[in-house]
């Protein structure tokens, strides 16, 4: 497999997001946040997704020259509308407005609507950490879980991501979506012709099955169950009701080249320490319970081995498929 420098393959992907349509801004941004994917093992949400958001700019399920706006606020809140473009623009202002109005503020929540697929949900709090602040991410996506007790589709996997910063370490990062397993998962079992296990998914008919092809034709079942259906409808609530985004179930598929502009929504809750206990408390309080948790053999940072993982990328490089590496270059030539 080739293998890149995260700077070379940032370039790669810039070239192709612009050749399917992608503005500079809009290329550059989504480029960045698919390498940090890659550069952390993520390649699920990496630059194989150039592939599909060239597909969706092509036929205008996203929008190549929208430029994000803010289009409502009132001191600490604010909503930017995405216009329909590929969601990272639109996520990097918000999250810089959020950071900004925090410090003035104390905590500040911002919103994203008519959005597209924002990738790793952590890689938004990066600048965050980075200003010492406390930060949580959510997003919605199309349809994929049920209610808890239903069968049918209707929230996405819906990920939730938080950081905490330290003084002089990698910031603590969670970063989840709510369903058992990631519907990546199913796809690569389907694609290996192996069964996945019980609790994983429904069939269409709601019956749990262990065929990953009937899983994709059905419904992912919800982390913890019926718990993970509710913190889903939590996430689903909190970016569409307050944001005026599309809900799960009137957005098409993200696996598919055609469908409607999905419209979804994003939202990021930033929190200044300094506001409430102060910093040096909290950088205090963190390592206090991280040291409970390194102290518990078995155990690891959130976060921790991502963070390594980018580190040797930095100097190792990132490796992809050939397929994927051809398929990049004859978009990024056209």
């Amino acid at each position: 497999m080739p293998k890149f420098t995260p700077e070379a393959l940032e370039s790669l992907a810039t070239r192709a997001l612009a050749r399917a349509g992608a503005n500079d801004e809009m290329a550059a941004a989504t480029a960045r946040a698919l390498v940090y994917a890659d550069a952390r093992g993520l390649a699920s949400h990496g630059v194989v997704r150039v592939l599909q958001y060239a597909k969706h700019l092509e036929n205008g399920r996203a929008d190549g020259a929208a430029r994000p706006v803010i289009v409502a606020q009132k001191s600490s809140a604010l909503l930017v509308d995405a216009k329909s473009g590929l969601a990272f623009p639109a996520c990097g202002l918000a999250v810089a407005e959020a950071i900004r109005r925090a410090r003035e503020f104390g905590a500040a929540f911002a919103g994203v609507t008519n959005s597209h697929h924002f990738g790793v949900a952590g890689y938004h709090l990066e600048p965050v950490a980075a200003a010492a602040m406390v930060g949580l991410a959510f997003g919605n996506s199309p349809a994929a879980m049920p209610a808890a007790g239903g069968r049918r589709p209707l929230f996405g996997t819906n990920p939730i991501a938080a950081t905490f910063p330290r003084r002089d370490a990698d910031p603590v990062v969670v970063d989840l979506s709510l369903s058992e397993v990631a519907r990546g998962k199913l796809m690569i079992a389907a694609k290996e012709g192996r069964p996945i296990p019980l609790g994983w998914a429904l069939d269409a008919d709601g019956a749990p099955t262990t065929d990953p092809a009937a899983g994709m034709a059905g419904a992912m079942l919800p982390l913890g169950g019926a718990k993970g259906a509710l913190l889903a409808l939590v996430v689903e609530l909190l970016v569409t009701a307050l944001t005026g985004a599309a809900i799960g179930s009137e957005a098409s598929s993200f696996f598919v080249d055609e469908g409607n502009r999905p419209r979804l929504g994003q939202a990021f809750l930033v929190i200044d320490p300094d506001a409430l206990a102060g910093r040096a408390t909290c950088f205090a309080r963190v390592e206090a319970l991280l040291a409970e948790i390194a102290g518990d053999p078995g155990t690891r940072i959130p976060g921790a081995r991502r963070a390594e993982l980018a580190r040797q990328a930095r100097t190792s490089g990132i490796e992809i498929p050939d397929a994927l590496a051809d398929a990049l270059g004859a978009f990024a030539r056209r």
